[in-house]
């Protein structure tokens, strides 16, 4: 991937639940190699957030997903001993649902999973990822009780 700074590079990655596990996938590459984090990458110009994060999360786990709405974003910022800006990603993640495929690590994820929600806080986490989910949760918290009509 080659990317000349001097702006924001856009990123996206997808927030996949079923039942009580989530879609997660470990990094096989720098940064966080090694690390869980949910399925994404970065927007390749001309391409939309939603096309891309469907290519991407195809690439890394062989499914087919619906994209859904925005949960939130972050800056991921990394500066080199010297100062310099090595890399400046804005990452939207959204909500996803998987429409079909069969489940497999590919691309630049060295195993995916879907990973019961009471086990993810004893994986290696990429940054934020769990603040993420959190959010994401409440969101979804907050669409079922106003589709039940509660308060």
């Amino acid at each position: 991937m080659s990317w000349d700074l001097p702006c924001p590079r856009p990123s996206c990655h997808a927030v996949i639940l079923e039942g009580d596990s989530i879609l997660l996938v470990e990094r096989g590459h720098e940064p966080y190699r090694g690390y869980w984090g949910m399925p994404g990458g970065a927007v390749e110009l001309g391409e939309t957030v939603a096309d891309a994060l469907r290519r991407e999360v195809l690439e890394e786990t062989g499914l087919e997903v619906e994209v859904g709405e925005l949960v939130t974003y972050r800056d991921a910022v990394a500066r080199r001993a010297d100062g310099s800006l090595s890399y400046h990603y804005v990452i939207m993640y959204h909500l996803a649902r998987v429409t079909g495929g069969d489940l497999r690590a590919g691309d630049d994820a060295a195993r995916a999973a879907w990973i019961p929600l009471g086990d993810v806080p004893s994986l290696r986490l990429v940054p934020g990822l769990a603040q993420v989910l959190a959010e994401a949760l409440v969101l979804l918290t907050a669409r079922r009780r106003s589709t039940e009509g509660g308060t």
